[in-house]
């Protein structure tokens, strides 16, 4: 059982609003992002690894899933394989402090790639850009 920070989830409080699935094993990381997209009017759930990821994803599709590469039981790469595997169309923002990985061919399949900082604007941006291309009602 995750701990019920990791399971936060529409916080921002509109049941409508874009879902966002954060997965990181820093859990520093995650409540930090959270706090920020939840301004953003999103909701948020975040998860600390690739299985709990496709556990989540099961549950309800997000809107975006935002994923670490750089995690102990699972790589994001492989991970985003397997999300990609399971729904096609998933909008995934590939969030890692390693820009090297940008050349892997796996991490093309990605809409964003994101190399962490102390800036989140470009996230931010880049989250709102994947809702903003794939609406959740397929529009």
């Amino acid at each position: 059982m995750k701990p019920m920070s990791d399971q936060r989830e529409d916080r921002a409080g509109a049941v409508d609003a874009p879902l966002i699935l954060f997965v990181d094993d820093d859990a520093n990381q995650r409540e930090q992002y959270r706090i920020r997209l939840e301004r953003q009017g999103y909701r948020v759930r975040s998860v600390d690894g690739a299985d709990a990821a496709m556990e989540a994803l099961r549950e309800e599709r997000p809107a975006v899933v935002v994923l670490d590469i750089a995690m102990p039981e699972r790589d994001g790469l492989s991970a985003l394989q397997e999300l990609l595997d399971a729904d096609p169309g998933l909008p995934v923002v590939i969030h890692t402090a390693y820009p090297s990985y940008a050349d892997n061919f796996l991490a093309w399949a990605a809409d964003a790639y994101v190399v962490k900082s102390q800036d989140m604007s470009p996230l931010l941006e880049a989250v709102a850009r994947a809702v903003q291309k794939h609406p959740p009602d397929g529009g």
